[in-house]
């Protein structure tokens, strides 16, 4: 019986952490949603590189990494373009997710993951490597840490003018 009891105190409290709290979105606009296409024009104008994350706000692990994105950003965005693509979300809860974790750098809307397929990344999230001109360098499927980025960063930075 202890056990038992021991196991719903366990999904409660995991439930009660994953439950989101009132978020205010109002600074928060739509997400733009974009082609395929559309998408890959954007990473071929750059002329810096690029960090494309994957995330869904129903994704735990996206909201594990999210607050390393966001710090990453706050360090490397002079210097290389970050960008998010929300999949099979809602734009409530998009929003909700970017002002919950002080997301600042520009995300778009995939409901249908078409931009990820595109890239063959697989499962939610994915982080993108790009070069400048918006060539494809890696993919991380799954979770990133601090050292997997630092890496990917360091490997960008390379292009620096």
């Amino acid at each position: 019986m202890t056990k038992h009891i021991a196991r719903i105190v366990l999904v409660v409290l995991i439930a009660s952490a994953c439950a989101s709290a009132e978020v205010d979105t109002s600074g928060v606009p739509d997400l733009e949603t974009v082609t395929v296409e559309e998408f890959a024009s954007k990473l071929e104008s750059l002329g810096r590189p690029a960090i494309v994350n994957v995330w869904a706000s129903w994704c735990i692990p996206c909201r594990s990494e999210a607050p390393l994105l966001t710090a990453a950003h706050l360090e490397y965005g002079g210097e290389i373009e970050f960008i998010g693509v929300n999949v099979r979300d809602s734009q409530t809860h998009a929003k909700e997710f970017i002002a919950e974790f002080g997301v600042e750098f520009d995300s778009y809307f995939d409901s249908g993951r078409a931009i990820p397929n595109h890239y063959a990344g697989i499962g939610t999230p994915i982080t993108f490597f790009f070069a400048p001109g918006g060539e494809l360098l890696s993919t991380h499927n799954g979770v990133i840490d601090d050292h997997a980025l630092a890496l990917g960063i360091d490997e960008l930075l390379r292009f620096e003018s």
